[in-house]
């Protein structure tokens, strides 16, 4: 090397800022950088320059090509000097500890100046900076044109990956970017990557300033996120403030929102029928079909609704667009159709729109929550769980307050179909929780009418009362529509049964009826309310029961069906009735009681119990099943609904357990029956008395 390399130790040097990094250990590249004075100042200045971004080879900032000249062999003498001293990797690149030394000692003026000259070089050529802008605004360089191309870049990640987005917009703002122009865009990538407080914050900023630009958008993202909250009546004000004038492409998302609150007019006031499409793409398209699809299903041919709802999913899905909405349309398509008693279709239609990643991450578990609820309905409830697990694990953060209502009341249908009390109680306190979370809207109905259901059943239905009285308030601004009406018509009926009170099912069984002549599915659940209101009175035809279960079961109802036909079955006289009852139970519900077991044929004599052997416990199978009812404190009735069979048959069992395992008296019962079973001894039963006449 020189012999003008000198090595000298003083503050500001190369090797002092190095001894003032201990993570950076001296270096023989290191120490040579220290000696980079004098004749060798060339060489400092051209790692100085490859070290901001520059690249051999290629243009040098005008200082150093004034310094080298224009010969090629001063500039090759320079790169074999560096090279020699271990400074300069062979593909041109600064050797990682040489380049920070570099980069810690230069005065930070003159690193922007190479910085904001290596800028020209590539805007002169034409080409794009590419991660580079990405460090130069990290390492504070503010600059117009590299904040411009850090906001294409981040416009570009915006659809497919928010979080990459997020990261890029305050890169660029970092680099100069205008926080109000960004702010749109910004909040729909926090909004996409589940930071709903976030997005709240952003768009608060954007919609307070006089004239805030990308209002549009803007608004989108705040009806989505209050949507998600469960707060659907505050999207519909965001649009409310938009305006019809302003509101534009973004028209039908508008209606869909504010239609969801129970307002007719307004939704019609932003998307009137006839609405023309804003442009010829499959992005307007969906939306164009998804407002008039929603607005379809207040009409007196609903139906027509889900078969343009489907076809606006299906363009969505081609479109691969993510954005934000209040509701996507293969969502409400997938309600249409369980609120029409076809819960396969909707099943199919949740499928497809996460399999295409419709509305983005954000959406995904919604769909497949709905999809578990599809499932639940078809009596799947494996399948069901599996859809809500994948719900709940799909995304880095939480389900959404909206989605975690939704969750909630799944769990509580799937106990209460199950049977077991304990599990019912839990799922109960669940969504006792998550309501407290949520509002009522148009497209929550179904859950609601759930947890009506549950409330009667568990006595609690004070909980619900308020909420459901604002669902009866919101259907009868929009003039009660059969779709959206019907089923909770039903889950009001089931709940005046369970609380055994004929005037609180009257109005509702009338609703039905009235409905019959707009609704195939009013038609079916206002025999099935007929067959329920006399198999509770004791005066029911057998084949008129049947007859109804088994419509049940053909609307997507399998479950109450077998339900229907088991209450009938228990209260049967004649044991001709009773077998034929238990046989249309069990074909519509083969899994039988909570066990999951099935069912005794219909020719088994159901005295013998018909399941197997005792085993080491001493009880066979179905008298562990009987068993375990039992210590949940079920009586006779109880136990028989649960599992089909007749009150009288549940008697028999217990009589049989109680001398195979030597119980004197009921507490020896239950004592003996736990030790069998293997439960704990903490969890008494109810203290009821096991009488067969008892309700």
């Amino acid at each position: 090397m020189d012999g003008n390399l000198q090595r000298v130790e003083r503050p500001g040097s190369l090797h002092a800022a190095l001894q003032q990094h201990p993570g950076h250990p001296p270096h023989a590249a290191e120490l040579v950088a220290t000696k980079l004075r004098g004749a060798n100042g060339a060489v400092r200045e051209l790692l100085l320059a490859l070290s901001v971004g520059f690249a051999l080879p290629g243009p040098l900032p005008a200082e150093l090509q004034h310094k080298v000249g224009r010969g090629a062999d001063n500039l090759d003498a320079l790169v074999d000097r560096a090279e020699s001293a271990g400074l300069l990797m062979p593909d041109g690149s600064v050797v990682g500890p040489a380049r920070h030394a570099l980069l810690a000692v230069t005065p930070t003026a003159k690193i922007h100046a190479l910085q904001r000259e290596l800028v020209t070089v590539f805007a002169s050529a034409g080409q794009p900076l590419g991660t580079i802008a990405r460090e130069l605004a990290r390492g504070g360089l503010a600059d117009p044109r590299v904040a411009m191309e850090l906001e294409q870049a981040a416009d570009a990640a915006l659809q497919h990956d928010p979080r990459l987005a997020s990261q890029i917009y305050e890169e660029a703002l970092l680099a100069g970017a205008d926080p109000l122009a960004t702010a749109a865009r910004r909040a729909q990538a926090a909004a996409g990557d589940g930071e709903l407080d976030a997005a709240a914050r952003i768009i608060d900023t954007l919609l307070v300033s006089p004239d805030p630009p990308d209002v549009r958008r803007g608004v989108d993202v705040a009806a989505s996120v209050w949507a998600q909250r469960g707060m659907l009546a505050r999207a519909g004000d965001a649009y409310n403030w938009l305006g019809p004038e302003r509101v534009g492409a973004s028209a039908p998302l508008a209606a869909v929102a504010i239609l969801g609150t129970g307002d007719l007019k307004g939704a019609e006031a932003f998307f009137p029928p006839g609405a023309p499409q804003a442009s010829p793409t499959l992005l307007a398209s969906a939306l164009l079909q998804t407002g008039e699809g929603i607005l379809a299903s207040l009409g007196e041919k609903p139906q027509q609704g889900i078969a343009v709802l489907i076809h606006a999913s299906d363009l969505l899905n081609s479109a691969g667009t993510a954005l934000p909405l209040p509701e996507t349309p293969g969502a409400l398509a997938a309600l249409l159709a369980l609120h029409s008693g076809e819960p396969h279709l909707a099943e199919t239609v949740c499928r497809a729109a996460v399999a295409a990643g419709q509305g983005g991450s954000a959406a995904q578990p919604r769909l497949l929550l709905i999809q578990a609820w599809a499932a639940m309905m078809q009596d799947k409830p494996d399948e069901a769980r599996l859809a809500a697990t994948e719900a709940a694990k799909i995304n880095h953060w939480p389900l959404v307050p909206r989605d975690e209502f939704l969750s909630a009341a799944l769990d509580v249908g799937l106990a209460r179909r199950n049977g077991e009390v304990p599990e019912l109680l839990r799922a109960w306190e669940r969504a006792r929780e998550a309501m407290l979370h949520t509002s009522v809207d148009l497209y929550s109905l179904l859950p609601w009418g759930e947890l009506l259901i549950a409330a009667s059943r568990l006595r609690e239905t004070r909980r619900v009362a308020h909420y459901v009285d604002e669902a009866w308030k919101l259907l009868g601004r929009l003039g009660e529509p059969p779709l959206w009406t019907v089923p909770l018509h039903w889950a009001a009926v089931q709940a005046a049964l369970l609380n055994e009170s004929p005037a609180d099912l009257a109005p509702h069984a009338t609703a039905l009826a009235r409905a019959s002549t707009h609704s195939h599915l009013a038609a079916i659940l206002a025999a099935a309310g007929k067959a329920w209101v006399s198999v509770l009175a004791g005066r029911f035809r057998p084949a008129e029961v049947e007859g109804a279960a088994r419509l049940l079961g053909g609307v997507g109802m399998p479950w109450e069906g077998a339900r229907l036909a088991g209450h009938a079955a228990a209260r049967a006289e004649d044991r001709r009735d009773m077998m034929r009852l238990l046989a249309c139970a069990r074909d519509l519900h083969p899994q039988g009681g909570p066990a999951g077991t099935p069912e005794v044929s219909a020719g088994t004599n159901a005295e013998t119990g018909g399941k197997g052997q005792p085993d080491a416990s001493g009880l066979s199978e179905r008298e562990k099943e009987v068993a375990r009812l039992v210590l949940e404190g079920k009586t006779y009735r109880e136990i028989g609904e649960s599992i089909y069979i007749s009150p009288r048959t549940a008697e028999h069992h217990i009589a049989r357990i109680r001398r195979r395992l030597g119980a004197e008296n009921r507490s020896d019962l239950l004592a003996r029956l736990r030790l069998a079973l293997g439960t704990d001894n903490s969890a008494p039963a109810k203290p009821q008395h096991l009488h067969p006449r008892q309700k």
